[in-house]
Formats: C-alpha cells, structure tokens, sequence
C-alpha cells in the first residue's frame, strides 16, 4: 500500500534510477562514430592510454564513458556483437554495485564486459610503487605493463554457478578481452586442477577436441589470479580463500586481494547456494580411534535417547539419552554437581559424541557422501556434485 502511494505521489523510483543512468547510455553512444574510426592499434591502445590518466589521478567514473565506448565497439570488431541502451545502462549499475536484474534475451553475459573492463583499469598500488622505483614519479615515463612479478590491474572476479558456465563466458568474451590487452584466468573444481593447485588461462590459439580444454592452457593456480580477469564459481573462490588462510607463509597464497567481483544470478549465489557450507578436509590431528569407539556407541542408542531436527540440520541428547552414553562410555560426560563446568577431557568426548551424532542421524551414505577409493567424498545439497 505504501509503495503504491509513493509511486503515485513521486514515481517509480526505479524507473527515475534507470533516467539517470541512460544519460550516461547517451554520452556513450555519442563517441560512437569516433571510435569506429580508431584502426586496429590505436583502439587496443586505449587501455593504456586509461590507465596513465588513472595514474594521473582520474577517476574510473570520469573515463566510463570512453571506457564503455571501447569495449563495445572492440565487442563489434571481434565477436560481432553490439551493445545496445539497456546494456550499457547495466553496466552503469554494475559498476555502481547496483543489483541489476535483466530480462532473459537482454544480454547479461555482454553487460559484464563494460565494468569487467572499467575495474580492471584499476593500478595495482604494489606495481604502482615498483613503477616509481623504476621509472620514477611521473607517470608519462611508466610503461603499463607486468613489472617484477605483479600485476598492472588489481584483478576483477566474475563469480558463476557452474565450472561450465565459467569456462564458457570466458572463451566467449575473451577476444575483446585479448583486443584490449587484458589476460583472462579460470577457475575449475579441484578434482579437474590438482587439488586446486593448478587453473587455467584463456589461450585463444590453443585447440582441443575437448571442450573442458578448448582454448585453455593449464597454469599455476597463482597465475589465474594473476590475470586481469579472472572466470570461476563461487566455491572455487571461496575454497582458496580459505586455503589461502591455511598457509604458512604470504608467498604461498594464490588470491591477491579482493578489488572488485560481478556475481552472476546473485540470488542464486548469495541465498540458495549459501546454504551449503565450503569445508576443508585434512588430516586428524589426533588419534582417530576415539571416532571410531564414539560411532560405534551412538550405534548403540535407543530412539528415545536423542531427537533430530532435520529442519535445524541438528541431533541432540535427551537426558536419558546421555545417561545411556555415560553407561555405555563408563564415564561421566559432565559433573553431575555443576553441569555447566566441563573439563577439557570432558570437552573432547563430547566434540566426538558430536560428530557421530551427525554422522549416524542427519549425514546418508550416497545422498550426503559418497564413499569411493576408502575415502568419504561429500555431495553438494544444491548441486548434487562431488565435492572432491
């Protein structure tokens, strides 16, 4: 009711947003004639022509126009496709960290490309510092290319649902990518990389009968990273964010920062599948035997000893519950007297109860895992894939 009365009073407040943005489509679509008459050259060298005026200290939103007006019309020259109004008003909102929601047939895959590009202008300030080492304070001296092992760009993250779809859009999009000197890295699922040690940059000369392979060269997992673009699913990003935080050492890390990302089917990513948690493996620490005994005990119980909650993903004890495991353990789970004080042997057993808990109640064998090679492989809930 109340959105009714402000539209009636003052307007569709989306549709004013979208007015805004389609001046700027308009100021776009006037540089039009004058970069269709750049040759080859001149309009690859637009991208380093953009980053001195960063360097200079412009902004990414003073050069969109111009910016946008490249790719789109490096997307006219090489993949045959042109970006039309709404398109670019798209790309205006995604580069404003606006959610922007398209009509299917609208393009989103060519919408990405604009600020894909815009953001990957960006100065690395690492490389930024080692420029001025080298060449000194005034950016007309730099030469925009990878210095001692470091990026130009920052790096931008085009976040997808599937290793497929990753792997696809790259390819796709990479010849204006690779017109405009940007290099393009994509993830795919461990079990196709090493265990995530290895990834793949986009190599447009590179054939194969295979699709997964197609134009893609098999890298360190590092040089991915590396490229001004980088292609993968959101569990990919997520699973090396967190191997990256397992390592020793800072020089052993694959993710150089985190600068700016475009989510595809964000509803999908940040709601249904953030459902599934990312988990890594390894392992134990500790003796292992403990886990077998407590399994074998919860094996043990009767149905009035504990409740499941399928709902919550949560089984506890009922109070005759723990009794029966005291009985079964030979040992008290907790200080009759002062429950609440648990000691840290006390702690450990009952982190084991914990976990066999789960195992035996809320984890199904061939639904939740699978078993293969004597090793438990976990299966996505969303996808129904391996998580290898």
């Amino acid at each position: 009711m109340l959105k009714r009365f402000v539209r009636m009073i003052g307007g569709d407040p989306n549709k004013k947003k979208i007015q805004d943005l389609a001046v700027l489509a308009e100021e776009i679509n006037a540089l039009e004639p004058a970069f269709e008459a750049l040759s080859a050259e001149e309009l690859a060298a637009k991208t380093s022509q953009f980053r001195l005026r960063v360097a200079k200290g412009e902004t990414l939103d003073e050069i969109l126009p111009e910016a946008y007006a490249t790719v789109r019309e490096a997307s006219k020259r090489t993949i045959g496709l042109r970006h039309y109004d709404v398109q670019m008003i798209g790309g205006v909102a995604l580069h404003r960290g606006i959610v922007a929601e398209m009509k299917t047939g609208e393009g989103k895959t060519l919408v990405a490309t604009l600020p894909i590009y815009l953001n990957a202008l960006a100065l690395n300030p690492l490389w930024v510092e080692h420029a001025q080492e080298k060449w000194g304070a005034n950016p007309e001296k730099w030469e925009f290319t990878a210095l001692d092992g470091l990026s130009v760009g920052r790096g931008v993250h085009l976040i997808t649902v599937n290793d497929y779809l990753a792997r696809r859009d790259a390819r796709w999009k990479a010849p204006i990518y690779d017109l405009l000197g940007l290099s393009i890295g994509v993830l795919q699922m461990a079990s196709r990389t090493e265990h995530g040690q290895k990834a793949f940059l986009v190599d447009l000369e590179r054939e194969s009968p295979h699709e997964d392979q197609h134009q893609l060269q098999i890298v360190d997992r590092k040089l991915a990273y590396d490229a001004d673009v980088t292609y993968g699913t959101n569990s990919e990003f997520g699973f090396d964010y967190l191997r990256d935080n397992m390592k020793m050492s800072l020089a052993e890390r694959v993710q150089r920062g985190h600068y700016y990302a475009i989510i595809d089917e964000v509803d999908n990513v940040l709601i249904d599948e953030a459902r599934t948690p990312l988990i890594i493996s390894g392992p134990a620490a500790e003796a292992t035997e403990w886990y077998v005994k407590m399994a074998q005990i919860v094996r043990g119980l009767r149905p009035e000893d504990y409740e499941v909650s399928v709902k919550d993903r949560n089984v506890v004890l009922t109070e005759v519950g723990e009794v029966h495991i005291e009985e079964l353990l030979g040992q008290p789970l907790r200080d009759p007297e002062r429950p609440e004080d648990v000691t840290p042997e006390q702690a450990r057993l009952l982190g084991y109860l914990e976990q066999a808990l789960r195992a035996e109640f809320l984890y199904l064998r061939n639904k939740e895992y699978v078993v293969q090679g004597g090793k438990i492989i976990i299966v996505d809930d969303f996808t129904g894939r391996l998580m290898p």
